[in-house]
């Protein structure tokens, strides 16, 4: 009885958890859809959402609804199991990656010590739930945008390490919250600031953002491997979009602007919660992201893997070892780190050397 009892507490523990990670991000995404639309409009001298509710904030959630009552509809030559399972493992990737960030001091779901390496995981399984709808549409737009979207995202993920090495170097622990802790005294902007724009661009090209978005270029793809999505599995497919947006957004705000920290330490802003800051800082970086796709044209696809392969990756190499040489002989890192960093290059150098010769052999063929 007792064990019966306890594992009926840890099941509505973890049930609890759940709740308290997707409410919060279900508000967050719903008030970035309504700021990117309002950001892009303004930009285009437009009013965007302005009748459904006051300032048109009930927009975004009558949209939402419009879908959720949408008719389903699965095209007769898809595999019907595969189709309806890529949005929920999409969505269900994209909220578990929030587990290990920290919103302030203590707040985190789960502080675990490899929190970096949990989420490349995630963000690498993410790929799947995209070639999943891609395979499973039995339809050549939705089959490329797919293509497109794992090829883009590996592509990025490579630059995007190799930036969080030299975060990690300067810092020492591979857990969330010790590298926020770290910029106490200077936050990881300042002077790493190539990486950050390094990183920034990453994200773009990482969650599939304008000038990125090739997965579902309108004008080549119809909507890339969201062709054949309609009603309920298509609103998965966007807050999954967007979650991931809001993590990218939250990963950029802990590695480089200081988490939850103020920008200085003295009375009237130490006294602000930390959770503020932290969300004034991820609405900065959301602000950026948007402001990228009002004014960016989009890339060319051999532009994208071009910028990817041939100028992000030598440069953040070419930061790793500065990083890395810097730290080593002023003294300024223990020597565990420095072989941190060589065994993070290490691992990038064989998954950019699989690439190449898959690559090569695709040319053969």
């Amino acid at each position: 009885m007792n064990v019966l009892q306890s594992n009926f507490f840890e099941l509505i523990t973890i049930i609890f958890y759940c709740i308290l990670i997707f409410v919060p991000l279900l508000v967050g995404v719903v008030l970035a859809l309504y700021a990117d639309r309002k950001i892009w409009a303004a930009v285009q001298k437009r009013r965007g959402p302005n009748v459904v509710g006051p300032f048109g904030l009930f927009q975004v959630p009558a949209d939402g609804l419009k879908f959720i009552f949408k008719e389903i509809i699965l095209p007769d030559s898809a595999d019907k199991t595969v189709f309806l399972i890529a949005p929920i493992i999409t969505l269900a990737l994209s909220i578990a990656a929030w587990a290990v960030i920290p919103v302030q001091a203590g707040v985190v779901l789960a502080n675990i010590n490899v929190g970096i390496l949990y989420i490349f995981a995630i963000s690498s399984l993410g790929v799947y739930g995209i070639l999943m709808a891609g395979w499973a549409s039995n339809s050549k737009y939705p089959f490329f945008g797919a293509l497109r979207s794992a090829a883009q995202m590996v592509s990025y993920e490579v630059s995007i390490g190799f930036v969080i090495v030299t975060v990690l170097m300067c810092v020492g622990s591979l857990n969330l919250s010790e590298i926020v802790l770290a910029q106490k005294n200077i936050w990881f902007f300042i002077p790493l600031f190539p990486m950050f724009i390094v990183f920034f661009i990453s994200a773009l090209a990482e969650t599939n953002r304008p000038p990125f978005d090739l997965p579902e270029a309108e004008s080549e793809l119809v909507a890339g491997y969201q062709t054949e999505y309609s009603g309920m599995p298509f609103v998965l497919f966007l807050f999954g979009e967007y979650i991931n947006i809001l993590l990218m957004c939250a990963m950029t705000t802990i590695l480089f602007l200081g988490g939850w920290l103020p920008p200085i330490d003295v009375y009237p802003l130490n006294a602000i919660p930390g959770f503020v800051w932290f969300i004034l800082k991820v609405t900065l970086v959301f602000y950026m992201f948007a402001m990228v796709k009002a004014f960016v044209p989009r890339y060319r696809y051999d532009q994208l893997m071009r910028l990817g392969w041939k100028v992000f990756l030598p440069l953040s190499l070419l930061a790793v070892v500065l990083t890395s040489s810097i730290l080593f002989f002023f003294k300024l890192a223990p020597g565990t780190v420095f072989l941190l960093a060589l065994i993070g290059v290490g691992l990038r150098s064989s998954l950019i050397s699989n690439h190449s010769r898959h690559r090569r052999h695709q040319n053969h063929c």
